[in-house]
């Protein structure tokens, strides 16, 4: 059984980074997209970024530019380095794998992880 925790979850003031981890555990990580994904209470769940196992990344509009997804294969673990953070970027972010290596938007994932809460302060 696959599992997912992330960490690295915070405050920070606008403008702030933060760098968030999500450890795996199971078999075959290396074969599945890694994504992240966040949710404010009231709203729906918005996709954030998703990464291949070769590294090739694709992000939500909101945020390309300003977050990098990364993977280290060999540690099991994913990151998302989120830099000039604003308070629409508040909310819990979910590490989250999918059992394919196809690249989108989707929300559509096998596997989800608990969740971490950022909170970006004006």
């Amino acid at each position: 059984q696959v599992q997912l925790v992330e960490s690295g979850g915070g405050l920070v003031q606008a403008g702030g980074s933060l760098r968030l981890s999500c450890a795996a555990s199971g078999p075959t990580f290396s074969n599945y997209v890694m994504g992240w994904l966040r949710q404010t209470p009231g709203k729906e769940r918005e996709f954030v970024a998703a990464i291949r196992r070769g590294g090739s990344t694709t992000y939500a509009d909101s945020v390309k530019g300003r977050f990098t997804i990364s993977r280290d294969n060999a540690k099991n673990t994913v990151y998302l380095q989120m830099n000039s953070l604003k308070p629409e970027d508040t909310a819990v972010y979910t590490c989250a794998a999918r059992r394919d290596q196809y690249l989108s938007d989707s929300l559509r994932y096998d596997y989800w992880g608990q969740g971490t809460q950022v909170t970006v302060s004006s």
